[in-house]
C-alpha cells in the first residue's frame, strides 16, 4: 500500500457497495472544493461487478484502495544527504554537521551501508588513535581522510517503507540506538527514522462515510484519528477520543447527503462525479423503490440527473430509469459468480444485545435466478458463518 499519511481519507466500509464507494468520492471533491482540504477518496475493499461497470462507464479512476490503518515508516523517514563508503569521513562530517543526525553511506545502487552517527565517529576515533604509534602527534585532519567505510555502523536494523511500524515496535525497543534505516521496495534507502518519531507516528485522518460501526471499518480503526462521519444507517460508532462531526440521517443513500451539501454550497458536480452520485443513489435505493428511499432521495436523484446528463458527458441522452436498469443489470447475474463471492461482496456485520451477526446481500433483475441456485447460496452461508464465528 503505497500512499502517504498525509491528508484526510475519505472511506467507506469494508466489502465496499456503490453507494460507499460514490460517497467517498463525492465527500472527498467536496471537501477539496469547498474548503480547500487535502481530502482524498479511498476505498476499504475491491470493487464489486456493479460498481467497476459505473467507473468504466464514466471513465473515472477508481479511488485508492486502503485496508489498514495502522501507520507506516513512510510517514516518519526523513531522507537526509547520503555519502558513499570510499569517500573521506570529513565529507559525512559535513553533513552531520547541517543535519544534528547520523549521516546515512550508501552504495552506488542505492542500497545502504552503513550509518556514520556518533557512537561510531567515537568508536572510530579511538580505534585509529590508539592504534597509531606517535598518536600526540596525530593531527585531527588524519582521521577525518579515511574513508567512511571504516567510521560507519553496518547492523542498523532495516525496515521496510510500507511496513507497520507496530509490527516492528517490540523489536524497535530493545534496541540502544537512536536511529533506523527504512528502504523501499527494492531495498534502496528512503530515508532514516528515529526512535522517538516511531513511539509517535503521524497518524491516518479518517472521514467514515456509509457506516460508522467499527466492525465494518478497516483495519487498525483504534490507531486513526476520526474526525468525521457521514451515514444514514443505524447507530454502533467507535468511542472518539475528541468530539467530532457526526452525521447520520433518514434517507436511503449516502450519495444523497453528499449531493445535499454539493447543493447547500453552491456548487455543482462535474457530469462525471454527478453520475458517480446518482449510480450510488440509485444502487442502494433500487432506482428509488426500495422501503428506505425518501422525497429527499427523490430531490437528489433528479438534482444529480440535471448535472449528469448534459450534452457531451458519459451519460448524455440518459434517463434516471435506463441509467438505473443498465447499473442494476450490471450488478445482477448469479452465475458468473461464485456462491463464496456472492455472499461475501456486499457482507456486513453486526453486534446488538450480545449477539454477532452479520447480513449479505446481493441484487437479481428476478427470482427465478435466485431460486436457482438457493442450496448453493445456502451452503455458502453456513461457511461464512462458521469462517466469522456468527
Amino acid at each position: 500500500m503505497k500512499l502517504k499519511s498525509s491528508g484526510t481519507f475519505v472511506i467507506g466500509h469494508i466489502n465496499p457497495d456503490m453507494d460507499a464507494v460514490a460517497s467517498a468520492v463525492g465527500y472527498a471533491w467536496l471537501l477539496r472544493e469547498r474548503d480547500g482540504t487535502n481530502a482524498i477518496a479511498a476505498r476499504a475493499g475491491h470493487l464489486n461487478p456493479q460498481t467497476r461497470w459505473v467507473f468504466d462507464r464514466l471513465q473515472l479512476e477508481p479511488p485508492i484502495l486502503l485496508t489498514d490503518a495502522s501507520p507506516r515508516f513512510e510517514a516518519i523517514a526523513r531522507r537526509f544527504d547520503t555519502t558513499t563508503p570510499e569517500r573521506p569521513l570529513r565529507e559525512a562530517w559535513a553533513i552531520m554537521n547541517k543535519t544534528n543526525s547520523s549521516v546515512p553511506v550508501v552504495n552506488p545502487d542505492g542500497t545502504p551501508y552503513g550509518l556514520v552517527s556518533a557512537m561510531s565517529l567515537f568508536q572510530s576515533f579511538q580505534k585509529h588513535i590508539g592504534a597509531h604509534p606517535r598518536r600526540e602527534d596525530m593531527r585531527i585532519g588524519e582521521i577525518f581522510d579515511i574513508p567512511c567505510a571504516e567510521a560507519c555502523d553496518v547492523d542498523v536494523p532495516r525496515f521496510p517503507a510500507y511496513g507497520r511500524i507496530r509490527d516492528s515496535l517490540r523489536h524497535i525497543l530493545r534496541e540502544e540506538r537512536d536511529e533506523f534505516w527504512v528502504l523501499d521496495d527494492d531495498g534502496r534507502y528512503l530515508g532514516i527514522c528515529s526512535q522517538r518519531d516511531i513511539l509517535n507516528p503521524p497518524r491516518y485522518r479518517l472521514i467514515l462515510v456509509d457506516h460508522n460501526e467499527p466492525g465494518q471499518a478497516i483495519a487498525a480503526l483504534d490507531e486513526a484519528e476520526l474526525i468525521e462521519i457521514l451515514d444514514h444507517h443505524r447507530l454502533g460508532n467507535p468511542p472518539t477520543n475528541i468530539p467530532i462531526r457526526f452525521s447520520v440521517d433518514v434517507v436511503g443513500s449516502t450519495c444523497t447527503l453528499v449531493s445535499e451539501r454539493i447543493s447547500e454550497a453552491g456548487l455543482s458536480a462535474p457530469p462525471a462525479l454527478a453520475g458517480l452520485l446518482l449510480g450510488g443513489l440509485l444502487s442502494d435505493s433500487l432506482i428509488l423503490t426500495s422501503p428506505t428511499t425518501t422525497e429527499r432521495d427523490h430531490a437528489a436523484a433528479a438534482r444529480l440527473a440535471r448535472w449528469a446528463f448534459v450534452g457531451g458527458s458519459p451519460l448524455a441522452g440518459e434517463t434516471i430509469e435506463s441509467y438505473g436498469e443498465q447499473l442494476l443489470d450490471a450488478g445482477s447475474g448469479l452465475s458468473s459468480r461464485s456462491p463464496e463471492e456472492i455472499v461475501s461482496a456486499d457482507y456486513k456485520q453486526y453486534q446488538s444485545n450480545g449477539m454477532k451477526f452479520g447480513i449479505a446481500q446481493v441484487e437479481v433483475t428476478n427470482l427465478r435466478e435466485l431460486h436457482e441456485h438457493q442450496d448453493e447460496l445456502s451452503e455458502a452461508l453456513v461457511k461464512l458463518q462458521e469462517r466469522k464465528g456468527l
